[in-house]
């Protein structure tokens, strides 16, 4: 008896059927939109390497962030640009920093939004390293010192959290930042304020606009003596294990088009949210071959967003959320 063959074709015929069994739905719920903050009134300054991304002053970034949340977007995570940098970063968990300010009048607004914010020095400090410089022992050459770090990335998340935040998202890399932090909150009265840390972050080529738009470019050196070596797959899940033992809520992998398959073994392995970075050199590069007319950038957005999807995040910060929503709207 001769069985049917097959065809895989039958469900691909319309566009009905192609919807009825589509496996990876996307979805602006699970949208992050990074937004970068700096001081002044009615600033709004283009990032050249971001088309479409700006530096915003508070007044400007709750008007944008109010037009985010019309959309549908849920959660933005707040970078900070300082007025001043000096070594210590001082700015970072200032009572008035503009983190603080944008927080005290996001949550004033009253958006409705999920207020998170990054977590790290690199942005304050006047060498750009994330965290304190101090020379290396053996070497004697400038290196980020991890333990004189952990203190002020902990006072930087309280201040945070007394000015509003949601969430706190440590992107640093320095070992046994979660389990500090986490002390830091409880002990300050703010126990259920969780955290999103940036796990599995790698020494990546494509933060170069990020670095831009942050304003945050080492001075010198790299950061390859705390971010993960982009080849190791397996240490991912050590470094991810080492921060949800320390108290992380969700973890993080970071950039996220190269390393679907670092979310695909995160998700597999753990059982907590897995978040995922579409960082700033991917938007970058759709963006430019779209202006150049060698992609749709509609379609090339949407199925890098989906396959981060399907590799298992389900939260995605991206700089597509505000047109993505648009685009997913029925």
């Amino acid at each position: 008896m001769a069985f049917p063959v097959h065809r895989g074709r039958r469900l691909r015929k319309s566009e009905g059927l192609r919807r009825m069994v589509q496996e990876t739905r996307l979805s602006v719920d699970e949208f992050v939109a990074p937004l970068f903050v700096r001081p002044g009134r009615g600033v709004r300054n283009p990032i050249g390497s971001m088309p479409g991304q700006f530096q915003f002053s508070v007044d400007t970034l709750v008007e944008h962030s109010r037009e985010l949340a019309g959309l549908g977007v849920k959660a933005v995570i707040l970078f900070g640009l300082p007025e001043r940098k000096d070594p210590l970063g001082a700015e970072s968990r200032a009572d008035n920093g503009v983190v603080q300010q944008a927080l005290r009048a996001l949550r004033q607004a009253d958006l409705g939004l999920t207020l998170i914010t990054d977590v790290c020095l690199c942005e304050y400090t006047d060498h750009g390293h994330c965290g304190l410089v101090a020379p290396d022992p053996v070497t004697g050459q400038p290196d980020v010192d991890n333990d004189a770090t952990l203190d002020l990335l902990a006072q930087m998340a309280v201040s945070h959290a007394r000015a509003g935040a949601d969430m706190v998202a440590p992107s640093d890399m320095m070992d046994g930042r979660v389990a500090a932090i986490r002390a830091a909150l409880d002990a300050a009265g703010f126990p259920n304020l969780p955290i999103m840390a940036y796990s599995a972050k790698y020494a990546s080529c494509f933060y170069g606009p990020f670095r831009e738009a942050a304003e945050s470019a080492p001075r010198f050196g790299g950061r390859a003596t705390h971010q993960m070596d982009p080849p190791n797959g397996r240490e991912a899940m050590r470094e991810i294990a080492q921060d949800i033992a320390e108290g992380a809520d969700i973890v993080m992998v970071k950039p996220a088009l190269p390393n679907l398959d670092v979310i695909r073994a995160a998700r597999d392995r753990f059982d907590v949210p897995i978040a995922a970075y579409n960082v700033s050199g991917e938007y970058a590069m759709i963006k430019a071959a779209a202006e150049r007319g060698w992609l749709d950038e509609k379609r090339a957005a949407l199925e890098s967003l989906t396959s981060i999807r399907r590799a298992g995040a389900s939260v995605i910060l991206t700089y597509w959320a505000a047109q993505a929503a648009r685009w997913l709207k029925p």
